[in-house]
């Protein structure tokens, strides 16, 4: 199928697809006449995409994480690697919690207590 028909069939703008073939995550096979041709596990690759950048991986993540996704909902497969990216990123986001607690609690205390 064409760039056209994979944006139709997953809700993804043709724009965003050739993103995602710029960063290593669709790689669409060319015609004779330079267009891009997906197979059909390219809308579920799509999909992954999609619920992985949902969850809040970057795309560099998602390209060292899509080998090991399953299906579209998706599952992951544990290997070791993937364990200690998936942990990597958690505890990227524990910081940011923190952090931007500690910048609300500081706001916070510039707002007069309502009476």
């Amino acid at each position: 199928m064409r760039i056209g028909e994979l944006s139709a069939r997953t809700g993804v703008s043709q724009r965003l697809l050739r993103y995602y073939e710029e960063q290593g995550l669709l790689v669409p096979r060319r015609d004779t006449n330079g267009y891009r041709v997906y197979d059909d596990d390219a809308v579920v690759t799509v999909r992954q995409i999609r619920a992985l950048l949902a969850a809040g991986l970057s795309t560099c993540v998602i390209r060292e994480v899509l080998p090991c996704v399953r299906g579209e909902k998706p599952e992951l497969e544990m290997c070791p690697s993937l364990v200690r990216t998936l942990r990597e990123q958690l505890d990227a986001l524990d910081e940011r919690i923190d952090d931007l607690r500690q910048t609300r609690g500081a706001l916070a205390a510039y707002v007069p207590a309502s009476g």
